[in-house]
Formats: structure tokens, C-alpha cells, sequence
């Protein structure tokens, strides 16, 4: 049990919350878990008599409604009248949990006063329009009891895009048995819908409850983290699940997407190609790496030569876009996150592939600039909720970052001159980002978010990320100053309320980045625990108040980011070497980050207090002192 407990403790691979040790009830939560057809919504805890709470609601992105439009997928709450129920001769069972678990399943452990115990298993499918529960029933008592299953077929009707919809709840057990005393009851439940005229299909709950158990196990794999600190590395297992589990099958492709009920079938060009791509290129998927390629592919046919802006997301499977916020800086987003995905792949032919839509992108943001030298766009990723000027420093800054990748790749690629050029490039955005955002603000020699702005803001932090390093002392303190940083983490900005993960995320990782480990661990620790082991787990969130705290999918790839780009301090510098500054936290033994699957190969990164080292294949390829910036070449 990590010394940051929160209502729930770490077992294992998975968390725990054990009711009868919590006095803080009624009490509960939301989770959401994907597969590559459907997505499922539970709600659960605890009711004020101690029943259990259980709610359900599906979404299935490959069926559109009506308007195809980004939030056009079919979902359905699953009313009670939906919902099978077990009774005996005394009427019906009434759950009281007492235990729940988090592994990638979701699984409840109830007693009932008949003697009876209930274990339900919940769990979306791999590869169907389905989501399961498991339902294993256990005479505790000493007498036999008979069981009757209530309501186990039920359908209802919806109709979309693909025509009318058929909504079936199945029991694969029904009618009357008899449990004798130790006896047990499996019952698969499925949840799921299908086109009218589609056959029904009849899942087996034991071989896809196995099919979920095994692409979990294939997500969190690769990056095996080791620090010895609980909730840091179960934090990051969850993360891996949260981050890869999100991707759909559709007319266009496989497609990751946030989720959260509003955001499927669709991409992003910052959740999909700024934040997640870059992140799943270090683990090797096959899933998410198809899904990462698909995502920056859709938006090169709207690269034209007139240089109009691209939209900010392909929706409806990839057959419409939206841009109601203008220009977001999204050419930055998309040079910034396709140079990282595939620098890091170190696969020659997808940087081939994607090297005219980074040459595009890069020569829209150029165009882009204004007579200081920054870039202007409409507005930022936040989409006009907050004040974003003329020019913003977030979009400035991920150009300036897509620059300094490209040009690695550019000579990776054999083009020399367009490496030079990009370099050239960064070093004049560089000044003129010190030029026109640098300022002093509350005391510290920070950034201003835009020409005007005169309160901290939370995205101060991007120019640490992209390696911006000249004010980091005084941005770091800037960020973690009672102006900004809540328990919650930090707030957009200065006198809000509102928080967006994404951003402390970002934050974390620049102040990382520039070395402040110290400073910042203690305050990244109790973050993971929060998130994982507090009143809302296990995930990174969006935002508050907005949304709901939804568990947005790429929020957890940031999560990742954290440790490989900030905490190991890794940038990928070719197709097959990258640049890190390997670093051990104060009272720390050590730090290890295995089955790292980047630059084409797999390794290990070592850090001891004595140094570092690179291992492939059980040899060290390489070696050197903490706190200094090495090269690693993997050929």
C-alpha cells in the first residue's frame, strides 16, 4: 500500500477499494474502457443503504446517427428494465458490495443476505460491438437456494446513418437452477448492437474475457517501468492501457480517439497526431501504430497549394472534417507530432511517406509568421475558451519543436539542405519567441501567453518541452507557485477555477525536462496518486469543470510522456539514435524503463546512482554519467 493511499490500494497489477474499510460512503465513480468496436461507460459504488450502484452506458463509433457529425455515435444508457436480475423464493437479490477491483476489467465482489456471492466481471470486447459481464454466483450458506433468472433477453430500436439499429441484452443462462451449498453459477451477460439486418452473434464470455485479459497484457508489455515507487509505476501501467485501448475500427481505418462519450471515429491534431502518435511510437503496437499512421494520413488530402489552413479533426470514420474554432496552430501540432512519431518508429518508409506533409505543414507555419517572427493562428487548442491573442506561445513553440525534429529526419533522409534550412529556422523562431513572449510576470522572468496578457498561464510550460530552456528556473517556479498549482494539478490560468490535465501534464514533463527532478517529484507523486488511487481512478482526466472529468484517452499518453520525454529526458535525434539526460531523483536507488520499442529495435535504459547505461539484447551499447546529455546510436 503506497504512504499517498486514497480510497483505493494497489494490488499487484490492479487497485483495489475495499468497501467495509472506507467510512466516507455513499460514494461513487465513472470509468470508461474500450474496445476496437465499442466503448463502455460504467458508473458504480456504493448507495447510501450500501447497495451496489451500476450503471451502463454503450457507445458503438462504427454506427452513425443522425447527424454524422462528431459526436455522432450510437449509445444507449442500459435502463433497469434492460438490466437481468437473479431471485429466489425471497424475492430479488440485492447486491451489497464489498470489494472492487481495476485491471483493465472491472470487477465487483457483493454479498447478498441469502448467503449468496456475486462476482461481476465487466468488460468490453476486444473486436465485437460488445461489452460482457461475467456474472459468477456462489452459495455461501449452508442451505441450497433457487435461482431464477429475470429478464434475460430484451431488445430495444435506434436508427442512424447505417439504418436501424437493434440494442440486445442476452443472458447465456436463463430459467430456474438449484445451487447447493459451495455450489457456483457462471452467467455471461452481453450488451450489444448490430445493423437490423446483421445476423445476431453469439459471443462466448470465457474466450473474450480471456481476449480482453490478453490485449491488456499486449499494452502494457512493452515500457516496463521500474522505480520502485508503487503508485508511480502502476500510474504508468494503468496509463499504457488508457492510451492504447482507445482505437476504432472504421470505414476509414483504425482510429484513435479521446472518448469520453463525445469524441470517437474521429481525429485530432492534438490528441491523436500532437500527443498520442509520438507516444506510440515507442511502444511497438501494431494497433496503435496503424492507428497513429492512419492519423496523420487523413489530413494530407486538405494539403493543397494554396496553403489553406488544414481542419482541426477528421470526423464521422474519417469522411468529414471540423474547424468551427479557425485555425488552432494545427499545421504546428501535425509537423511537431508526425517529425516525433516518425523519427521515433526509425522506419525509413513512414518517414518517407510523411516527410511532404511535414515539409507542408512546416512551410504553412513559415507563411504563417508575423512581421516579429512568430506565428500567428486563431486560436489554441483550448478553442477560444480562454484568450489566445494574435499569436500564441503554445503554437510558436510547437513549431519551433517540429523544426528541430525535422531537421533530424530530413538528414536521416538524405536531405541535408532542408535540415540546414529547419535549423536556420529554429534558431531565428527561438529569439524571436524570447522577443515577443518573454516577459516578467507576478516576479517571475517567464512567458506571456500572447501580446496583451498579463496574468500566468498554464501553457508557459510548452517552450521547456520543445527545449526552450533559457527562463526555466523562473518558469518552473512560475508553475508550481500558489499562482497556478492546485492539489488538482495546475489551472489553465492565473485566478480560474478551471484545469485541464493535458496541461499539467505538459508541465510536469518541461519542468522534467529541464532538470528541476527534484523540485518537482514530491508534486508528480502526489498527482499519480490522486489519479490513481483517489475518489476518481484510475486515469489522467480532461478537465474540470468541464466534461465531467471524462478519462480522455490521450491525457493518459501525455501521462507516458512524462516519464520517457521528461523524467529520462529522451528526443529522438534520427531514425536510429536519439539524445537523453539519464537522471536519478534525490533518495532514489534506481530508475529502469525496459522493452522500450523505438528507433527500430527494443532496449533497456539502466539508471543507477553510479551512472547509466543502454541494453540491447543482454549488452550494453552504451554508457556515461547521470545529468549530461548524451547521444545513443542504436545501429
Amino acid at each position: 500500500m503506497t504512504d499517498m493511499a486514497g480510497r483505493w490500494r494497489i494490488c499487484g497489477q490492479g487497485i483495489e477499494w475495499d468497501v467495509a474499510a472506507d467510512a466516507r460512503l455513499p460514494h461513487e465513480d465513472h470509468l470508461e474502457m474500450s474496445g476496437q468496436r465499442v466503448s463502455l461507460l460504467v458508473r458504480y459504488g456504493v448507495q447510501a443503504d450500501g447497495g451496489l450502484a451500476l450503471k451502463r452506458r454503450l457507445v458503438w463509433p462504427s454506427l452513425r446517427t443522425i447527424p454524422n457529425n462528431t459526436h455522432g455515435s450510437f449509445q444507449r444508457d442500459i435502463a433497469d428494465e434492460q438490466v437481468p436480475y437473479v431471485e429466489t423464493r425471497d424475492g430479488r437479490v440485492i447486491e451489497h458490495p464489498v470489494r472492487f477491483r481495476l485491471d483493465g476489467v472491472l470487477t465487483v465482489h457483493s454479498r447478498t443476505r441469502c448467503g449468496l456471492e456475486i462476482v461481476r466481471e465487466i468488460f468490453p470486447t476486444v473486436e465485437t460491438r460488445a461489452a460482457m459481464e461475467r456474472i459468477t454466483i456462489t452459495n455461501a450458506g449452508a442451505q441450497p437456494v433457487s435461482l431464477t433468472i429475470g429478464n434475460p433477453e430484451t431488445t430495444t430500436w435506434g436508427r442512424g446513418c447505417n439504418g436501424v439499429y437493434a440494442v440486445e441484452s442476452r443472458m447465456d443462462k436463463s430459467g430456474t437452477s438449484r445451487l447447493e451449498p459451495g455450489g457456483r453459477l457462471v452467467i455471461g451477460w452481453t450488451l450489444s448492437a448490430r445493423v437490423v439486418h446483421e445476423p445476431c452473434e453469439r459471443l462466448d464470455v470465457d474466450a473474450e474475457f480471456l481476449r480482453r485479459r490478453a490485449r491488456v497484457g499486449a499494452l502494457t508489455a512493452p515500457l516496463q517501468l521500474e522505480t520502485g515507487i508503487p503508485e508511480l509505476d502502476t500510474a504508468f501501467h494503468f496509463a499504457k492501457i488508457r492510451a492504447g485501448e482507445s482505437i476504432f475500427r472504421t470505414r476509414g481505418g483504425l482510429m484513435h480517439s479521446p472518448g469520453g462519450t463525445a469524441y470517437y471515429a474521429a481525429t485530432w491534431c492534438n490528441d491523436q497526431v500532437e500527443y498520442a502518435g509520438p507516444w506510440f511510437a515507442f511502444t511497438g503496437d501494431a494497433v496503435a501504430l496503424e492507428a497513429s499512421l492512419n492519423a496523420y494520413r487523413h489530413y494530407i488530402p486538405f494539403m493543397g497549394p494554396e496553403y489553406t489552413r488544414i481542419p482541426s479533426s477528421v470526423i464521422a470514420e474519417g469522411f468529414d472534417i471540423w474547424e468551427g474554432a479557425g485555425d488552432r496552430g494545427d499545421a504546428a501540432m501535425y509537423a511537431y507530432g508526425a517529425s516525433r512519431f516518425a523519427l521515433t518508429t526509425g522506419d525509413r518508409t513512414i518517414a518517407a511517406e510523411l516527410w511532404p506533409a511535414i515539409e507542408w505543414t512546416l512551410e504553412y507555419c513559415r507563411r504563417k509568421r508575423l512581421p516579429e517572427g512568430v506565428v500567428a493562428s486563431d486560436c489554441d487548442e483550448l478553442e477560444k475558451r480562454l484568450p489566445a491573442g494574435k499569436a500564441n506561445l503554445c503554437t510558436s513553440a510547437l513549431y519551433y519543436g517540429a523544426l528541430r525534429a525535422a531537421a533530424g529526419l530530413a538528414d536521416d533522409l538524405g536531405r541535408g539542405d532542408a535540415g540546414r534550412r529547419y535549423e536556420a529556422q529554429a534558431l531565428e523562431l527561438a529569439s524571436a519567441i524570447e522577443t515577443y513572449f518573454g516577459r516578467d510576470l507576478r516576479g517571475f522572468a517567464t512567458y506571456r501567453y500572447y501580446e496583451g496578457n498579463e496574468v500566468l498561464r498554464s501553457w508557459i510550460c510548452i517552450p521547456l518541452c520543445m527545449g526552450l530552456l533559457a527562463r526555466a528556473t523562473a518558469t518552473v517556479d512560475a508553475m508550481f507557485s500558489p499562482f497556478l498549482w492546485t492539489e488538482n494539478g495546475m489551472l489553465s490560468q492565473e485566478g480560474d477555477k478551471i484545469f485541464w490535465d493535458r496541461s499539467t501534464l505538459y508541465g510536469f514533463r518541461g519542468a522534467f525536462f529541464a532538470g528541476a527532478t527534484d523540485r518537482v517529484m514530491p508534486l508528480f507523486r502526489q498527482y499519480s496518486a490522486r489519479r490513481l488511487l483517489g475518489d476518481h481512478v484510475p486515469y489522467p482526466i480532461e478537465a474540470w469543470p468541464e466534461g465531467n472529468q471524462r478519462h480522455l484517452s490521450a491525457e493518459s499518453a501525455l501521462y507516458c510522456r512524462v516519464i520517457t520525454e521528461g523524467l529520462l529526458g529522451m528526443e529522438p535525434a534520427g531514425l536510429h539514435s536519439f539524445r537523453f539526460t539519464p537522471r536519478l531523483p534525490a533518495g532514489w536507488d534506481r530508475l529502469a524503463l525496459r522493452k522500450i520499442c523505438a528507433f527500430g529495435t527494443r532496449f533497456d535504459i539502466h539508471v543507477e546512482s553510479q551512472g547509466a547505461c543502454v541494453v540491447r539484447d543482454g549488452k550494453t551499447i552504451w554508457r556515461g554519467p547521470l545529468d549530461v546529455i548524451a547521444a545513443v546510436r542504436l545501429e
